[in-house]
């Protein structure tokens, strides 16, 4: 089923993600709901917040990334309870977007390596996989979800208040993306 994706300005996108186990209820139907989503929206990765869920979880195609002479390339991952253990290298900047944020794209600086430990779709652990390059990249951004941050706040602060008006277009559907989109709650004066 192809869920709505989570627009930027809504509080899910800012929640810490809990750690789940291989009893939360429905998993499997999730994890391919979350697949069938990101597909259909010509993404690389979607992460649990994007689609409402405050849960540590996020996946990734590498199919689209074009890896070269790689074992982590055309092939579906799934991370869940995914921790970061470390980073390393010398930031480099790449031009990110991302579904909860259609139509903008900035330079982003990371590390290239990554050390990540993680579950599987099958609950099989891995402890502090080496990855580096463009997966290890959306390794960061979904994993930022998981931590309740956005790539956007990995921009300088001028680029932010330059982006502040489409922020806010997004925030309240006024945006160009060609899915359902699940928009913050409009306040109503006197309520909460």
């Amino acid at each position: 089923m192809i869920l709505p994706i989570t627009a930027y300005g809504h509080p899910t996108l800012k929640m810490m993600g809990v750690e789940i186990d291989k009893n939360y209820p429905d998993l499997e139907k999730l994890i391919d709901d979350m697949f069938e989503t990101m597909y259909q929206a010509d993404g690389l990765g979607l992460a649990a917040q994007q689609i409402n869920k405050g849960i540590r979880l996020f996946v990734i195609d590498t199919t689209l990334l074009k890896l070269e002479n790689s074992e982590y390339a055309d092939k579906a991952f799934v991370f869940i309870n995914a921790r970061i253990n470390s980073e390393e290298g010398e930031e480099w900047g790449f031009e990110e977007g991302c579904l909860s944020i259609p139509g903008i794209h900035e330079v982003v600086k990371r590390k290239p390596v990554v050390y990540i430990s993680y579950y599987d779709r099958d609950f099989n652990f891995y402890d502090n996989v080496r990855i580096d390059g463009p997966f290890a990249r959306v390794i960061q951004h979904e994993y930022d979800h998981t931590e309740g941050k956005l790539f956007v706040e990995r921009i300088p602060n001028i680029k932010k208040v330059l982006l502040k008006g489409k922020l806010r277009d997004i925030s309240q559907g006024k945006s160009e993306a060609e899915y359902r989109m699940l928009l913050p709650r409009k306040k109503v004066k006197g309520k909460s």
